[in-house]
């Protein structure tokens, strides 16, 4: 069977996501090394225990994951829930690996750039324009109801986004960006983006939505950062060989 080690791994998914291009709020890339070979990696969207536990019982020697561990302003000390984590993980020879806006940015595997696929949706161009690896995009599509759009997202995400409406009837220029990018709503709407679509809402986004003219669809966090890791995971599949099984651990927000 073929094996890497957690450095090497990390090394390669550091080039292909070009990772140190990157000025993030956490570590990108090898988090917790168990120093030992990795031939069965689980991936899924944040490292908690359950995902540990699951990774445990498919004897699996590596996580991968989006939202992985040292936040920046977190409490530092290795106790309670994230010292269990991390205590789990050594205890069962499982290094951890975590990319967050080098996995949303990258233009194939990218969070964004897998769930503009997903939608019919074609990625044209950054929501700032000014950024060499842009974490929000602008996309466009054939004109279509923003009703008909919903129930597009309702069916392939598997859930009702919040929409707070503007009164377009019709879409064709969409701004995205995953996760918790709410307040990137202005500057969609500075682009001329007719809808914005993220992960979460704030109480300020409806206000914001309905003052700007822009239509805005929250699609939970969650699952709208499914996509970059799985596309990720069956890169590293196919192209180093490595067993990779996706592993979701639900999450409405």
């Amino acid at each position: 069977m073929i094996e890497i080690s957690p450095s090497a791994l990390e090394q390669w998914c550091n080039d292909y996501l070009k990772a140190n291009e990157f000025k993030d709020y956490c570590p990108n890339g090898l988090q917790v090394d168990a120093a030992v070979p990795i031939k069965k990696i689980i991936t899924g969207v944040t490292a908690t225990q359950n995902l540990i536990d699951a990774a445990i019982e498919h004897q699996a020697d590596a996580v991968l994951v989006h939202h992985g561990y040292f936040w920046k302003g977190e409490s530092e000390p290795l106790t309670g829930m994230k010292g269990k984590r991390i205590r789990t993980l050594f205890q069962n020879n499982l290094s951890l690996l975590a990319y967050h806006l080098p996995l949303d940015a990258h233009p194939v595997v990218g969070n964004n750039a897998v769930l503009a696929n997903l939608l019919d949706l074609k990625i044209i161009g950054a929501l700032y324009p000014e950024e060499k690896y842009p974490v929000g995009n602008i996309a466009q599509c054939d004109p279509i109801s923003i009703d008909d759009f919903i129930d597009k997202v309702r069916v392939r995400l598997q859930r009702s986004p919040t929409h707070i409406s503007a009164n377009n009837r019709f879409i064709s220029k969409v701004g995205i960006c995953t996760g918790g990018a709410q307040d990137m709503i202005e500057q969609a709407a500075k682009m001329g983006c007719q809808l914005y679509l993220s992960g979460e809402i704030s109480e300020r986004t409806t206000h914001s939505a309905r003052e700007l003219g822009i239509d805005y669809l929250a699609c939970g966090h969650h699952a709208t950062e499914m996509g970059g890791i799985k596309a990720l995971g069956e890169v590293i599949k196919n192209i180093l060989g490595l067993e990779v099984t996706f592993i979701d651990d639900p999450n409405p927000a």
